[in-house]
């Protein structure tokens, strides 16, 4: 049984693992490749055969796990795809979404003499494909063995960090011998707002863990302290515009129920609260059709107040022109809007009208890259690039992140620790940048953890 690691080593994004029990080939997760020294076009060159892949498992939707499942399509897989419900439900709107930025993305203007002419460029793969990617979901309930072949059973385990989410967990009999081996997708934390807790992974043999937070700790910030002080100093005590960038799908949500508990609460006064993001808006329905797998808190919520993600107030921006009229209400609001970290989307229009006013404050909920505007605002940059145009930042730069859906440093520990030292034959760490996981190596090895840091292409013999 080989396990070969061809995405997320030493590495964030590209999440992709190439399992092989006695020539079935099962690869969990295929996510898109964003690193920085890799064009878009070099997720199409799959380092195996795709008609070769007997089926996909999808540990969730985040599009750096599902996201070239498409490519993988239109090179000639042919199998099923395994996930839950829910996580089935936010792929479909998360790659289409891809699709949409494929298509502004193959646009370029080339001159020749004096003429200018547009060229388009391959993008990665059509709604065709992601089409023919959703007719191959097969849904899995959580916690209830769904059998593969006649020697691999696979278990879905929920962990947090989106709707859906899933720890894949398989029970392998080869030669005779059984084997259990767990790919934790993305763990999340505890308390999170609307989702369960992570749940504790069975014992395995061996465990391929993310490492995104190695080395990171969360702050113990309050989040409704962080957003009642928010609100109350940008849109009650001033005039002034709260802008919160945020991603569509998870984040997003996730905002929204508790600003809703906020208000419910009669923490604050109403203020106008606008969220402008059609794929955010898409993603919620998702929310609302599976409320019955949210947190105890938020299901106790939906049953004394009603939907977690309406509320007086609170308007869902439908399209552009309702966007551009934003820019038009002069009465304080709150404005929820995406990219996170603010590459493309509405959030750079209305950062462009906001940018330079001294009653407006951005407030980060979650992490910046760097090279992204986001991160630019975040270090202190004085003027920035945005539209072309160079504007000075007058506006109150914050960030928290009482919003981050994974799971830090302590929590990865303590969901290893869940694991007998003395029976755990490997841990394989990815999905997190070198230091990360060099920080959670050297800690789980003080606790008597077998741990690799598997490099890509790199084959282990289980």
């Amino acid at each position: 049984m080989n396990l070969t690691f061809w995405g997320a080593a030493q590495q964030v994004t590209g999440s992709m693992h190439l399992l092989e029990v006695e020539g079935y080939k099962l690869l969990i997760d295929c996510g898109l490749n964003y690193e920085p020294s890799l064009s878009l076009e070099d997720n199409e060159n799959f380092p195996f055969n795709p008609a070769e892949i007997d089926v996909v498992i999808l540990t969730h939707a985040h599009i750096d796990h599902s996201g070239n499942i498409p490519t993988l399509i239109r090179l000639g897989f042919q199998g099923q795809i395994l996930c839950t419900s829910p996580t089935a439900a936010l792929s479909e709107l998360l790659m289409l979404d891809s699709v949409s930025i494929f298509q502004k993305k193959e646009k370029k203007k080339v001159k020749r003499g004096k003429k200018t002419f547009t060229r388009y460029n391959k993008p990665l793969y059509l709604q065709k494909h992601v089409m023919d990617a959703v007719e191959r979901f097969v849904t899995i309930p959580f916690n209830k063995p769904f059998r593969i072949t006649g020697h691999i059973t696979l278990t879905l385990v929920p962990v947090g960090h989106l709707l859906g989410a899933a720890a894949a967990v398989f029970e392998i009999e080869e030669k005779g011998e059984k084997k259990r081996i767990a790919f934790t997708g993305d763990l999340g934390r505890k308390n999170y707002p609307i989702l369960q807790d992570p749940e504790s992974i069975p014992p395995v043999d061996y465990l391929i863990c993310e490492s995104t937070y190695g080395g990171r700790f969360h702050t113990d910030q309050d989040l409704t302290d962080v957003l009642v002080n928010s609100i109350k100093e940008t849109c009650i005590k001033t005039p002034g515009k709260l802008i919160i960038p945020a991603f569509s799908v998870g984040r997003t949500q996730a905002l929204v129920y508790s600003l809703n508990r906020i208000f419910a609460e009669g923490l604050l006064p109403p203020v106008q609260i606008f969220v402008d993001s059609p794929l955010a808006n898409y993603a919620t329905e998702v929310y609302r059709r599976y409320h019955h797998l949210l947190n105890e808190e938020a299901q106790a919520f939906y049953a004394k107040e009603g939907d977690q993600f309406s509320f007086e107030n609170l308007k869902y921006v439908e399209n552009l022109d309702e966007s551009k009229e934003i820019s038009n209400y002069y009465d304080p609001c709150i404005i929820v809007s995406s990219a996170g970290m603010l590459e493309g989307g509405r959030i750079q229009d209305h950062l462009y009208e906001n940018i330079q006013n001294f009653y407006c404050t951005i407030l980060f909920i979650g992490y910046c890259a760097k090279g992204t505007l986001g991160h630019r605002l975040l270090r202190g940059d004085s003027i920035v690039k945005i539209k072309s145009r160079e504007l000075s930042v007058f506006a109150s730069v914050k960030q928290t992140d009482c919003l981050s859906g994974h799971a830090d440093h302590r929590d990865l520990v303590d969901a290893v620790s869940k694991q007998e030292a003395g029976m755990l034959k490997k841990i394989f760490l990815v999905h997190g940048d070198l230091s990360s996981m060099q920080a959670l190596q050297a800690d789980l090895k003080e606790k008597g953890y077998p741990v690799e840091i598997p490099s890509k292409g790199e084959v282990a013999v289980l």
